[in-house]
C-alpha cells in the first residue's frame, strides 16, 4: 500500500497528459524575467496576452496601464502558430514553450523566459477585439506598399 501511495503521490501535473489542443484558448503573462535580472509580476500596471484558435491563427498584445487608470493595447503581432507533438512554432519562427498541465505553460525567447496562465472565462468580445486590434496592425500588402514607396518616397 506504501508503495502504491509513493508512486502515485509522485505524479506531478507535468506527467499528465497534455495536448496539442490544450494550447487553445486566451493565455495571459504572469511573470517573466530575463536572464541575471529580477522576476517581473504582470497583471498589476503590465501584462501580455496570446490567443491560439484552433484554425492555426494567432495573436499577442501587451496590454499597458495609463496613469489616469485607463488600459491601452498594444498590438505585437498577428499570423499563425502551429504545436505539434511538442514542437511550437510561431510567426513561422521556431519557438521554446513547454506545456506544463492545462493551465500553464512556460516560454523562452532569447534571454527572457515567460510563465503564461491560461485565462478561461475572458469574454468573446474582448478576445475578439484583441485579435482585432492586433490583425489591423499588419503592414499593408504588397500592391500598398509599391504605392507609398511611389507616391510617398523618393526613389
Amino acid at each position: 500500500m506504501m508503495a502504491m501511495l509513493a508512486l502515485w503521490s509522485g505524479t506531478t501535473m507535468a506527467q499528465q497528459k497534455v495536448t496539442d489542443k490544450d494550447l487553445h484558448g486566451v493565455w495571459l503573462m504572469e511573470s517573466f524575467y530575463f536572464e541575471g535580472e529580477d522576476k517581473v509580476k504582470c497583471g498589476v500596471d503590465y501584462t501580455q496576452v496570446k490567443v491560439y484558435r484552433p484554425n492555426g491563427e494567432y495573436a499577442c498584445a501587451e496590454i499597458v496601464k495609463l496613469k489616469n487608470g485607463q488600459f491601452q493595447i498594444l498590438p505585437h503581432e498577428y499570423g499563425t502558430y502551429t504545436f505539434k507533438n511538442g514542437k511550437y512554432t510561431e510567426m513561422g519562427r521556431d519557438g521554446n514553450l513547454n506545456l506544463v498541465d492545462k493551465n500553464t505553460f512556460t516560454g523562452q525567447w532569447t534571454n527572457r523566459h515567460d510563465v503564461w496562465k491560461k485565462c478561461t472565462d475572458m469574454p468573446a468580445r474582448l478576445t475578439n477585439y484583441i485579435v482585432d486590434i492586433c490583425k489591423a496592425n499588419q503592414a499593408p500588402p504588397t500592391d500598398i506598399q509599391q504605392l507609398i514607396k511611389k507616391y510617398m518616397f523618393t526613389k
